[in-house]
Order: C-alpha cells, then structure tokens, then sequence
C-alpha cells in the first residue's frame, strides 16, 4: 500500500460516474516537453472532481512542489477546479540539474487572464516568438495556443520553449518515453518515467526490501515504468516497470510478493484489506503491480491512522 500512496502523492517528481475518458497531451503540450525527461504525470481533473474519493486524497496528498504550480494559477485568475481539464507536470534534465514545468489545458479565459495582468501594469518580455508573464512566486507564464498554458521557472520555461522551437530536441525525439504513454495516457492520473526516476522511484516504494543486496543489482536493469490510476469502478491503480529482461522482472516480482506476504502476518485492519487487494506479478520483461478497491474499502484507508501515518 505505500507503493500507492507513494506514487499518487508526487514524490516521482525526483527533485466517477466519470466522464468521458481522459484526452491524451494534445499538440502543443506535446511540443514543448524536452526530450531528456525523467517523468511526465497528468492529472485529468474532469474525472478527478466527478469522484470524491479521487477529489479527496488530491486534497489530502498532494505535495508542496504541485500545489505551488496550482497555487500559481489561481494567482492569475485560474482555478484550477472550474477552468482546467488536464495539468502536466514533466521533470527533465538540463546539463546536471532538474527542471519542472506545468502545462495546464482547459477552457480558462485568455481575456480575464491578460486583463488580470495588464490591471496590474504587468508587461511581458519576449522570448523567441513567445511572450512571458510573470506569476509571482518566481513563476513565469507563456500561452501556447486558446486553450493550453506553459508555466514554472523562467529558466524550466524557456528550455521547454526552445524544444518547441526546435533549438533543442523535444519529446518527440524520445521514443522510449512515447511508446510508454498510450497504454496509461486515458487515466484519469497517469505518469511514464525514464530508467533514472523507475529506480529513484521503486526503490522509494519498496521499503525494506530496497536495502538488500540482490535487489540493488536488479534496479540497475530497470529502463522505465508508467502507471495510471482510476475512479470509475472504485479505485483501480496499476503500474508496469519495464525491466532489460525477463528473468529482472522474475526475480523483482518474487522479491516483492515476499515483502507483501511479510507485511501481511503482520498486518491488521485497514492495513491487511489493502495489502490484500495489492497483486504483484510479472509478464515477460515487465514487473506488475496492480491494486482495486471499492470506494467504501478506499475510504475506510483514507480516513484510518495508517493512512496518516503514510503520508505525514
């Protein structure tokens, strides 16, 4: 169960009667996301907000680093509630550090947001054929087209800008991380992660069994992973680590199927239910995770002290 928490929480980001299924990143957020990139989550927030349970643990766990970007954009007039559809976040590499950038799609209103600005006599600067805004909190904003928005670090954003622009290379030369993507990008949160932030993040998520010898020889084989999580039945989580080859993703699942089964004669309660709908497998070079609950099952966690334990 920490593995899902973990994971839904952000802490990837190394640094429903529902409506109808999730869009994939469209053109211009695709555009702008550079190809040396460790993780891309999206957060479909139609389907999030038509599930209480899913609007619930987005308020209870979503951590400081997300919440500055949606604290961003209702400094400008967006809530990010009402007017957003889908919000991005993508962490990749620049030389040796780590940059994080939001794209938020939806129908806000472009007019309300320039009016905003100009009523504050807030003039933007160029960059390219791009105009930058600021947003306070250090935060920089440029419009890509009617309906999608690039923010985050001036420095995150124009690097997102030159890939667009082609001075770099984007997403679109990454074809490792683009083939992960259709098989999650209907979830309502989904996220593909490259072999660095599989391992930062797996081994975050294993706990004890992370420390062993055998497992520490294994995580240097991990080449990426992707997940999405659901709503509209319960709570469906699954997650696919995709490993160099079979016999990794064998031994992986046998380790972590050992490390349920522990925690499971020790566990009681809400603690054993989750554990009990929790399913570890492996499927040729793919280690498999896979969690279901019912929203009455998901709300018993919620609200019990293991669940604020995990997360405090």
């Amino acid at each position: 169960m920490r593995l899902l928490l973990t994971i839904f929480a952000g802490a990837l980001f190394v640094s429903a009667s529902v409506s109808a299924g999730a869009a994939a990143l469209g053109s211009s957020a695709r555009s702008v996301i550079p190809s040396d990139v460790q993780q891309i989550i999206s957060v479909d927030y139609r389907q999030v907000l038509n599930s209480q349970t899913a609007t619930e643990l987005h308020d209870r766990v979503l951590p400081d680093n997300l919440k500055q970007f949606e604290n961003a954009l209702k400094g400008i007039g967006i809530n990010p509630q009402q007017d957003i559809d889908q919000l991005t976040f993508v962490a990749f590499r620049e030389k040796s550090e780590l940059r994080t950038v939001g794209v938020a799609q939806g129908e806000f209103s472009l007019k309300k947001v320039l009016s905003r600005f100009k009523a504050r006599k807030i003039a933007p600067t160029k960059f390219h054929t791009s105009l930058l805004y600021p947003m306070g909190n250090g935060m920089t904003m440029s419009l890509l087209d009617e309906s999608t928005m690039l923010f985050g670090d001036p420095t995150g954003v124009k690097s997102a800008l030159s890939a667009r622009d082609g001075d770099t290379r984007s997403l679109n030369s990454n074809s490792q991380i683009l083939d992960l993507m259709p098989a999650v990008d209907s979830g309502a949160v989904w996220s593909v992660l490259d072999s660095k932030g599989t391992q930062t993040m797996l081994s975050s998520a294993m706990g004890d069994v992370a420390g062993m010898s055998e497992y520490q020889t294994l995580s240097k084989r991990l080449l990426s992973s992707r997940y999405a999580m659901n709503f509209g039945s319960g709570v469906n989580f699954d997650l696919d680590v995709i490993t160099s080859d079979n016999m990794t993703a064998t031994t992986l699942s046998t380790l972590a199927r050992a490390g349920v089964m522990f925690k499971k004669t020790q566990a009681t309660g809400v603690e054993k239910m989750a554990l009990d709908n929790m399913t570890v497998d492996s499927d040729s070079n793919q280690l498999k995770f896979h969690f279901k609950s019912d929203e009455k099952q998901f709300q018993s966690l919620l609200n019990s002290d293991l669940f604020a334990a995990m997360i405090r």
